[in-house]
């Protein structure tokens, strides 16, 4: 038996081989109120390395005051304190998308079960509710799966739980939706109805870079070079919702924290000259209220911002006047790369354009639309083939 010991201070311990090859870490967590004894707790892992690196989670917890005994903490309270001291490297948009999912669902299901006590079936049920009951798609299903997971990950990382629930649970399958794009001719009304807009300029640029919502309205001077023919894409803009409403809008990174260079048709730049013009003069004409200290190329008369939802609204409204209902503001992102697969751009200069983490992801969205230009070969070479054989 092999057995390191340091008894005497809250948060030491000791950790021992046990009989069955597995590893024990035993720490003190304090001393009991009522008798003035010390408290102790154990974890475990198949190798001393993993018992040791548990007990120095939690005796790091002792320190900073966030200890929780496992045994008696509930699923709210860790759902909590795993938000709060766990997810602090993750955009703040992700934290909150996290925080609507167990302030909606995790904590009125299942938020007073004790996390030890917490089981796959429970999760099951919570799952299969939503759909049933709440009327969730089985993507939210999944997205809602996706952060139970996570904060019970890490619970089992500190030794808090044996193993993971959500394991052995079974998802609802996700049925693709149909991608809505601007196909044709549409392209060309839809220009023709964004012409004069005020938001004309903004709408161009998105159908024909690529670009998502956050990440045009980012845009600054600085990213967009006229001499070479490249537009830098290294952030977005969003807003920081805070509760109560309101909010801060700011800078945050790329949803793949991959920055990209594109290279857009010269159209691209002779309207971003124009907007360049535009927003001089606008910024003579409102001399000392103009404000536009994040060097924005779409902004308003007086240099501000723009809103994201009234650039959607518009864009909605538009679409709806040439008959596209459906059509989203995201869907000109994928028109921009389904008209760049049919004009014969190769598959890496699309997804790099789009940023996206890897080839393989821009061949599973886009696969409807190489299916046809795999046809449109083959059907070139058989005209080849018969006009050979003639």
């Amino acid at each position: 038996m092999t057995r390191n010991s340091c008894r005497n201070s809250r948060g030491s311990g000791t950790i021992r081989q046990r009989k069955d090859g597995t590893w024990e870490a035993r720490f003190t967590v304090g001393r009991d109120p009522g008798t003035g004894k010390q408290v102790q707790k154990s974890v475990y892992g198949k190798t001393r390395a993993e018992a040791a690196r548990k007990m120095r989670a939690h005796t790091h917890e002792i320190d900073e005051g966030i200890y929780a005994d496992p045994a008696k903490i509930t699923f709210s309270a860790w759902l909590d304190v795993w938000l709060n001291e766990y997810m602090g490297s993750a955009k703040h948009s992700t934290v909150e998308q996290y925080r609507y999912q167990i302030r909606t669902h995790l904590k009125p299901a299942l938020g007073a079960v004790k996390l030890s006590a917490l089981t796959s079936p429970m999760l099951q049920k919570l799952y299969n509710d939503c759909i049933s009951q709440k009327g969730l798609s089985p993507k939210s299903v999944r997205n809602l799966h996706g952060v139970a997971h996570k904060a019970l990950d890490q619970a089992v990382k500190l030794g808090y739980i044996r193993f993971n629930p959500c394991e052995a649970c079974t998802l609802p399958r996700v049925e693709k939706k149909e991608m809505q794009t601007i196909q044709g001719d549409r392209v060309a009304d839809f220009l023709k109805a964004i012409r004069g807009h005020q938001y004309e300029a903004l709408y161009f640029v998105t159908i024909f870079c690529g670009m998502r919502q956050g990440e045009v309205l980012g845009l600054t001077w600085d990213c967009v070079d006229f001499e070479k023919g490249c537009i830098t894409i290294n952030k977005q803009l969003q807003k920081k919702r805070q509760e109560g409403g309101g909010g801060e809008t700011r800078f945050v990174a790329l949803k793949n924290d991959k920055q990209r260079k594109i290279m857009p048709a010269p159209a691209v730049f002779q309207i971003l000259q124009q907007v360049q013009r535009q927003q001089k003069e606008d910024r003579l004409r409102a001399g000392g209220d103009w404000i536009n200290p994040l060097n924005l190329v779409f902004t308003n008369a007086l240099g501000q911002h723009l809103v994201a939802y009234t650039v959607y609204h518009n864009f909605k409204k538009i679409a709806e006047s040439i008959g596209l209902p459906d059509i989203r503001f995201h869907d000109l992102r994928h028109t921009y790369a389904t008209l760049s697969l049919q004009n014969g751009d190769d598959i890496k200069t699309v997804s790099e354009n789009l940023g996206h983490a890897t080839v393989a992801f821009t061949l599973d969205v886009y696969g409807h639309v190489t299916d046809q230009m795999r046809q449109d070969s083959a059907n070139r070479m058989q005209a080849l083939i018969s006009a050979a054989q003639a």
